[in-house]
């Protein structure tokens, strides 16, 4: 699917403000000159100044160009249906990721994924774990990102 330069920049100008706005409430750190919302703020304003030239830029050939363009892969079926797997996917892990936890989750997730893409059956199950480890490995111990252990709770380690 392809956007018009002039909507995409419309939609990230509103993002941009919206962060803006919500950077003002955020508290007033006393001795401090930089608070918490100094590096969203700075971000959100180089986001904006992106978007209005993505704008204009979209404007100069809004003319020879489609709003909206949907890509080949709409079409596909095989596109298609591993695009809905991965929202699955991922409304799966919001839905129940607290309650069987992040390696249950993973691991099943990568293993339907896997399966859509049509890997080798005996491979799935094996490079899932391992996947699902390493990642966990990685947020759990190396950034200190509590990631939910669901079922798995009495065997945190």
């Amino acid at each position: 699917m392809k956007f018009n330069d002039t909507l995409m920049g419309a939609l990230l100008l509103a993002l941009s403000l919206s962060i803006l706005y919500t950077v003002q409430q955020y508290p007033v750190i006393p001795g401090q000159n930089i608070g918490p919302g100094a590096f969203p703020g700075l971000l959100a304003v180089l986001l904006a100044v992106c978007s209005v030239i993505l704008i204009f830029k979209g404007l100069k050939t809004s003319s020879r160009v489609a709003w909206i363009e949907m890509g080949g892969w709409v079409k596909s079926w095989f596109h298609l249906r591993n695009f809905l797997i991965t929202v699955a996917g991922l409304v799966f892990y919001i839905k129940l990721s607290d309650k069987l936890g992040f390696l249950i989750c993973g691991t099943l997730i990568l293993s339907a994924m896997m399966w859509a893409l049509e890997v080798q059956p005996r491979r799935i199950l094996p490079i899932a774990l391992i996947t699902t480890f390493v990642i966990h490995f990685i947020f759990y111990k190396g950034l200190r990102v509590p990631l939910p252990w669901g079922l798995l709770t009495p065997v945190q380690w």
